[in-house]
């Protein structure tokens, strides 16, 4: 009966480990890494010539960092045109987006202010023809000491005060661009496009009237305001690389530089805005487009870095085909810091100098894990 009994026992205990020995080598098996070193594997001729080789180099880490923005006039080259007097519209020469050139006439008032103006001016040139005369009656009288050296020098002062009235009505039938008759003349005080137009003919414009009847721009060059957000602040620097894309233009980037940091957050949007100048020699470039635009920076680090193509993902790590020559080739295990643009920068597994192969690589894994 004893004997019996521990038979029993020992079958029972036997059989009720086998469930937790099975068990416990299936789960040594799932997770044992399979080895993937296969010193006879080799690259066919045929993809030997497709793939493509590049050299892991140690070099400082590039940042990016994307921002949004539009696009706006070049403050420095706009130019506003306000009255100088009030009057009634004539004419209007120039529409809204036309090209005008330093001089060019936008428009013709027909102003009482330049009719008093120009009554002014006869009189002026009269009294200058008057003192003109009476300085050379007094200049021969006290030649034939008929008049005194008193006289004759207040005759040319006299002479010398009018001179002095009617250059300064020149003066400012010039900067009023004075036509004929009544007419005020509006020129272009530079070359540039109408950008802003707030006039139109048959209108009147009163002489108190503040607000500009035109805005030109030379928009050859354009500013790009984007916006920092309080977080990335610290990220910018001017002399920062910039690259700008736009809706309108989505495959043409245009290079700039950050020439201007706004020290000020807008306490609404709670964002710093930077300026970004950039040559606009086509005229493609529209103020109020939006823009996106990628800040390149440098880190204060080395890191190795690769093409990003290189870089195989595969059961949640990441790989870089290491090669040496077509039969010595393997998958390396890599750490990456971050990948940037073209490329990718990687905190261990590849040296510098090492050659990873960016073309194909996916082809050649998976050639390499099943050989």
């Amino acid at each position: 009966m004893t004997s019996t009994f521990k038979r029993s026992s020992l079958f029972f205990a036997f059989f009720a480990s086998v469930p937790f020995f099975l068990g416990s080598c299936s789960q040594t098996s799932a997770n044992r890494e399979v080895p993937l070193n296969h010193e006879d594997f080799c690259l066919t001729d045929t993809i030997a010539s497709m793939i493509k080789v590049e050299k892991a180099q140690l070099q400082p880490v590039e940042n990016q960092l994307p921002l949004s923005g539009k696009i706006t006039f070049d403050e420095q080259k706009v130019f506003k045109v306000f009255p100088l007097v009030g009057g009634y519209v004539q004419q209007v020469k120039v529409e809204l987006g036309d090209y005008v050139q330093k001089g060019q006439t936008l428009a013709v008032l027909k102003s009482g202010e330049v009719a008093d103006l120009k009554q002014e001016l006869i009189q002026t040139q009269a009294k200058v023809q008057l003192a003109d005369k009476n300085l050379d009656v007094t200049e021969e009288m006290f030649k034939a000491g008929l008049a005194s050296q008193k006289d004759f020098l207040a005759a040319q002062q006299e002479h010398k005060r009018a001179q002095a009235e009617l250059n300064r009505m020149k003066e400012m039938f010039q900067i009023y661009s004075v036509g004929h008759g009544s007419e005020y003349i509006v020129k272009a005080p530079a070359s540039g496009f109408i950008v802003e137009k707030k006039i139109n003919a048959d209108t009147q414009v009163r002489s108190d009237n503040d607000d500009n009847l035109f805005t030109i721009s030379s928009m050859n060059e354009i500013w790009v305001m984007a916006n920092v957000y309080e977080s990335d602040i610290a990220k910018i620097k001017d002399g920062y690389e910039a690259e700008v894309t736009t809706l309108s233009y989505p495959d043409k980037i245009l290079k700039g530089k950050v020439d201007k940091i706004y020290n000020v957050l807008d306490p609404t949007t709670r964002v710093m805005k930077v300026r970004i100048k950039l040559e606009n020699p086509g005229y493609e470039l529209k103020p109020e487009m939006f823009a996106n635009v990628l800040v390149k920076y440098q880190e204060d680090k080395e890191l190795i870095a690769v093409p990003a193509t290189a870089i195989i993902f595969d059961q949640n790590k990441t790989f870089a085909m290491v090669y040496r020559k077509n039969c010595d080739l393997a998958p390396r295990e890599v750490a990456v810091y971050q990948t940037v643009g073209k490329t990718a920068y990687l905190n261990s597994g590849v040296k510098a100098g090492e050659n990873v192969i960016s073309g194909h690589q996916l082809l050649v894994y998976d050639a390499y894990k099943t050989n």
